[in-house]
């Protein structure tokens, strides 16, 4: 059984290898989270750096689906900090590694996201996602609303320009 825990920087750079090979699973098989493979080691690095700085700034949650140890999906929290915007977040880079999909683990990744956004008074989340991918579905499952679709956003690692679905939910408070 898994369990999703929110990390410090400190407990996430212990477990920088597995974000990476989390990280490198995810661009490997085509997911849209920023990066064309073949994803070098030193972007993977800098990458994960940043998030833990930003998390020990104050300004993202980075949540850690795990299994005995192992590190099997994760999702992070963008916190806004202007003023005029408090109220909201932004859901970014959930990930779940290809040999532990279809276990529920996206879902519950997006149940303890949005307990975080409630933690952090946080009434809007906002998402995007490739058009008709696998987050497509599951955000509209878990009563994500489509705000609207942006042709060409990203590029896939076959070099095609796709759409991707920007996506809202409203919190209770």
């Amino acid at each position: 059984m898994f369990r999703i825990d929110s990390l410090t920087g400190s407990q996430a750079e212990i477990l920088i290898p597995q974000f990476i090979e989390l990280l490198r699973d995810a661009v490997d098989s085509g997911a849209s989270i920023g990066f064309i493979p073949p994803l070098q080691e030193s972007d993977a690095i800098a990458f994960w750096r940043k998030i833990i700085s930003d998390v020990d700034a104050g300004t993202r949650v980075l949540l850690a689906a795990q299994n005995d140890g192992q590190l099997v999906g994760t999702v992070q929290l963008g916190l806004e900090t202007r003023l005029n915007s408090l109220h909201r977040a932004e859901v970014q880079k959930l990930i779940v590694h290809n040999h532990a999909r279809g276990q529920g683990i996206g879902a519950q990744l997006m149940k303890a996201v949005e307990a975080e956004a409630h933690k952090h008074n946080r009434s809007l989340l906002v998402l995007d996602t490739i058009q008709g991918d696998s987050g497509d579905r599951l955000y509209r499952r878990l009563g994500y609303i489509e705000a609207g679709v942006i042709p060409n956003y990203a590029r896939n690692g076959a070099g095609v320009l796709e759409p991707t679905v920007l996506f809202y939910k409203l919190l209770s408070t």
